[in-house]
């Protein structure tokens, strides 16, 4: 694990508005070396554990990956499957093969009480794009199975599959319990192509313009902030708009020994997309925490580099 250049690709960071509009970033100052010592120290603890660690982290501006440690791997990712999800979904909107409010029964929807809070609500029916908010700002599985039974697994792993992502993988919805007939993982990832993926959404690449910026709005309001992100200071319920001028989209995936999360983080000195994926064993609460630290690590680190 450690850093590596890469020939410049000359990406730009894009923050989108509320109504799916774009405005370059300014170009900033070149940021200098920066080492990812403690990162690195944290992660190569991690992989010397035992655990499985793949991360990514790639200059904006440059194109450069200041960053690399197993990027190619194959890993769990949880509920970082969401995003092409998404992509598809903000795809068939615009092309009108979904109508936005079109509206789902939850009675007609399999139970699940593993994450959400649709399950918790009154409710008993949504559109289908409140349902794509509740599962990019919630991580709702229930409204997530939603979008992906109306678009459907072959659409899912098609769009996949024109993005680019070759490691990556949409399997199932959430489950309670997985059994034998079932598939062992919601989603499969690599941190290379997420932290590839983030940065298409905010340079208005992934698909066109507006999906991006669709899919990056409902990303903005995503309330996980606990692993890279916490390092950002942000308020988890209201950082659209941020008094410091901070680009920030993210997203996380949690399961048992699985800590995903890919976003960009943009400041006045650099913007970075990155992506870390850690498997491990959940044999106890200091297991889970020492992960979750490793993760909070690289966050600060991305802040440093950032401004």
């Amino acid at each position: 694990m450690g850093t590596s250049p890469e020939p410049t690709r000359g990406t730009e960071a894009r923050r989108g508005t509320r109504r799916g509009e774009g405005s370059k970033l300014s170009r900033r100052k070149a940021p200098g070396k920066r080492s990812f010592r403690s990162s690195l120290a944290a992660l190569d603890a991690l992989a010397a554990s035992g655990a499985q660690v793949s991360v990514r982290v790639t200059d904006l501006d440059s194109g450069e990956a200041v960053l690399v440690g197993d990027d190619y791997v194959t890993l769990p990712v949880a509920g970082l499957g969401v995003v092409p999800l998404l992509v598809e979904v903000a795809a068939q909107f615009e092309s009108g093969a979904l109508d936005p409010l079109d509206i789902v029964e939850r009675e007609g929807l399999e139970p699940v009480d593993v994450a959400g809070i649709w399950q918790h609500l009154k409710a008993p029916s949504l559109p289908l794009v409140d349902l794509a908010v509740l599962a990019a700002a919630a991580g709702d599985a229930l409204a997530t199975n939603a979008l992906l039974h109306r678009v459907g697994l072959p659409a899912v792993r098609a769009r996949i599959e024109k993005l680019g992502l070759t490691r990556a993988a949409v399997m199932d919805g959430f489950r309670d319990r997985r059994g034998p007939d079932d598939a062992p993982h919601v989603a499969l990832g690599s941190a290379r192509e997420y932290s590839e993926l983030f940065a298409a959404l905010v340079n208005s690449k992934a698909v066109s313009a507006g999906v991006s910026a669709q899919v990056s709005e409902w990303l903005s309001l995503n309330q996980d902030l606990s692993l890279v992100a916490s390092a950002t200071g942000l308020d988890p319920f209201a950082h659209f708009n941020d008094a410091h001028d901070l680009l920030f989209v993210n997203k996380t995936g949690r399961d048992s020994g699985v800590r995903a999360e890919a976003g960009v983080l943009g400041g006045p000195r650099a913007g970075v997309a990155y992506a870390v994926i850690v498997c491990f064993d959940d044999l106890s609460i200091s297991h889970r925490l020492r992960a979750h630290e490793a993760l909070r690590t690289l966050g600060v680190e991305l802040m440093e580099y950032i401004f």
